[in-house]
């Protein structure tokens, strides 16, 4: 879920997402709610089958009205149709209709140059009437929009795939380094080593610079009932300025079983050593020297917490030595109680 959300608040997705669910929406509108719909089409649009009848029927008519310039027109309204479907009608015919072809066909030659089978012609007359297609204002107020998206669209991806390549290599944040480090740190295996398995283990980073660092983690039993919560926050700091200095972190846990949520306060050396500093931190939870390998154990009526310091560094500076943290890797593992 945390990958999906990292993809989707990227600037260049958003782009592309809308671009695409631009096309979508228009070729819905375009398609299906307000298709494009032909009116007054010429004959050379229509389908081979009604050409023909079109043909006969304008053959039909000059055998009756013998309006040679008639026939000629509706003869080159089938365009680059008509030899084919002249040829098809002489084919077909009946041979009672074979003079009334053949002098249509005179007639329509004799008035424009227009392509006869079996007759010679130097140019095809151009259609006078052809096909209109009549759109709704809505459907083109549409398609505007619809193009208006796509170009939009290109600008905004090329606009920050060219920002991307000017600016360099994403920003790492000390929270993104402080994941990476808990993702290469190696878990304890409790079965391997003989002892019983926790019901629930995590693995919290803080690197310096991550000011707003607070980890909580859902405990959950097996079949998946829940059980409590546990976390790990900052609890005091030392110094002025940005980033903040860390010197004692507080690690909790709360069972829903208990009526208080016990909490214990990781201390650096300066502060452990600080009677000042040791006394008020005493009043947020039991004090305990931060060192790397040791653990806290914090205990409820229905669940045990281990927090073990995998690895841990102090910053350098101004500052008293090791009085603040430069980063901090605690494995939390949590036990149920057994009734």
């Amino acid at each position: 879920m945390d990958a999906i959300r990292d993809k989707i608040k990227n600037p260049i997705v958003i782009g592309v997402g809308a671009l695409v669910l631009g096309l979508a929406i228009g070729l819905l509108v375009g398609w299906v709610v307000w298709p494009v719909k032909y009116i007054d089409a010429a004959p050379q649009h229509l389908h081979p089958d009604y050409q023909r009848e079109w043909l006969s029927m304008s053959i039909d008519s000059y055998s009756v009205n013998k309006d040679a310039t008639l026939a000629a027109r509706r003869y080159q309204d089938l365009g680059i149709y008509g030899p084919d479907t002249l040829a098809e009608v002489e084919l077909n015919a009946m041979p009672n209709q074979v003079d009334v072809i053949n002098a249509y066909k005179a007639a329509a030659s004799a008035t424009t140059e227009i392509p006869l089978p079996g007759v010679e012609a130097t140019k095809v007359v151009p259609t006078p009437e052809t096909g209109e297609t009549k759109r709704s204002p809505i459907l083109t107020v549409l398609f505007i929009m619809c193009g208006l998206t796509v170009v939009l669209g290109v600008v905004f991806a090329a606009f920050y795939f060219l920002r991307g390549r000017s600016s360099g290599p994403a920003t790492v944040t000390p929270a993104m380094q402080a994941q990476e480090a808990a993702r290469q740190t190696e878990w304890t295996d409790y079965a391997a080593a003989g002892n019983e398995p926790p019901i629930a283990q995590f693995m919290a980073s803080y690197k310096i610079g991550d000011d707003l660092f607070d980890d909580s983690f859902s405990i959950d039993s097996p079949n998946g009932e829940f059980l409590g919560e546990c976390g790990v926050g900052i609890s005091e700091t030392i110094g002025v300025g940005d980033p903040k200095k860390v010197t004692a972190f507080e690690v909790w846990l709360f069972d829903k079983n208990d009526i208080q949520t016990v909490t214990k306060v990781l201390m650096s050396a300066h502060a452990f050593n600080d009677e000042t500093t040791l006394q008020r931190l005493s009043a947020k939870g039991e004090p305990v020297l931060a060192e790397p390998g040791s653990q806290a154990i914090l205990d409820t009526a229905t669940l045990k917490l281990s927090a073990r310091i995998v690895d841990m560094n102090y910053g350098e500076g101004a500052l008293p030595e090791n009085s603040f943290f430069d980063s901090l890797i605690l494995e939390i593992a949590v036990w149920q109680k057994q009734a």
